[in-house]
This record gives C-alpha cells, sequence and structure tokens, in this order.
C-alpha cells in the first residue's frame, strides 16, 4: 500500500470521528415518558373523573348524596393510592377536574363504575406487579359499586 493511500484512509477516519463527535455534541433526543408514570397518570384521571360524577349526582339528588358518600370516598381512597405510586421526578402534570353533565343519574354513575371495571385487566397487564394488583383490586371495587348502584332506583 502507498504512502498516499495510507494517509488518505488515515484522513478519512479522522474526518468520520470528527463528525462522529459533531453528532453527539447536539443536544439528546428528549426521552420518552415512563410508561408506568403514563398508565398511573390515565388511572388518575379516570379516578377523578368518578369522584366528580359523584359530586354531581350528590348535588342533583340531595337525598341520595348521603347513599353516595361511601362510594366516593373509596375512589378518593384508590386516588390516593394511586398517587402514591406516581414518581415524583417528571412525573406527568396534574390533570384539570375533569367536566361532565351536572345532571348526573344512578344509571349513569352504574355506567360509569362498569366500564371502569372493564378497562383494568388490560390496565393491570401494563403495569408492574405492586401496581397491578392495585388495579385489580380497584376494578373488584368499581364492579361492586356498579351492582350495589343497581339496588338505588
Amino acid at each position: 500500500m502507498s504512502r498516499r493511500a495510507l494517509l488518505g484512509a488515515g484522513a478519512g477516519l479522522v474526518l468520520a470521528g470528527c463528525a462522529k463527535g459533531q453528532e453527539s455534541a447536539s443536544p439528546p433526543p428528549s426521552p420518552s415518558p415512563d410508561p408506568q408514570a403514563v398508565l398511573l397518570a390515565g388511572l388518575i384521571a379516570g379516578k377523578e373523573k368518578l369522584v366528580t360524577l359523584y359530586q354531581q349526582a350528590a348535588l342533583s339528588d340531595a337525598k341520595l348524596a348521603p347513599a353516595l358518600q361511601p362510594f366516593q370516598q373509596r375512589h378518593l381512597a384508590h386516588l390516593a393510592a394511586l398517587r402514591r405510586h406516581l414518581p415524583k421526578p417528571g412525573s406527568p402534570a396534574a390533570t384539570p377536574t375533569p367536566v361532565v353533565d351536572p345532571e348526573v343519574t344512578v344509571e349513569a354513575l352504574k355506567e360509569a363504575e362498569r366500564a371502569a371495571a372493564a378497562s383494568r385487566p388490560g390496565q393491570a397487564l401494563a403495569a408492574v406487579p405492586v401496581v397491578a394488583q392495585l388495579v385489580a383490586s380497584i376494578g373488584a371495587c368499581e364492579a361492586v359499586h356498579a351492582q350495589a348502584l343497581g339496588r338505588f332506583k
């Protein structure tokens, strides 16, 4: 191999190394959000919506409000438990309070509980074990709520 060929190959390697060094000087791509944090944020948003539904149902029917309070209290307990699992650094921003229909019926509550309970198995599959157990427990509670609300007329 000639000296020119050797020098040319060496210069090519140096230039490639410089170009690679410049690429690494650019800002790193933003990390994708933590899937568990995203899952928990969605669960929390859903729970906040259920709490709001119960609040609005109680405002719509003052006679029914005392009977609905234990349901709402359990949802608040679920919210607290979910929030304890949400990672602190880089966690998603707090979700705004959802706006729902001010005339919430018991049938609407029952349907919301059913829908929430039905979504829990898929969410549990996507969760780490400790959160999956919590999600499964929450789903069981929501299923019982849906059944119990059937007694209200």
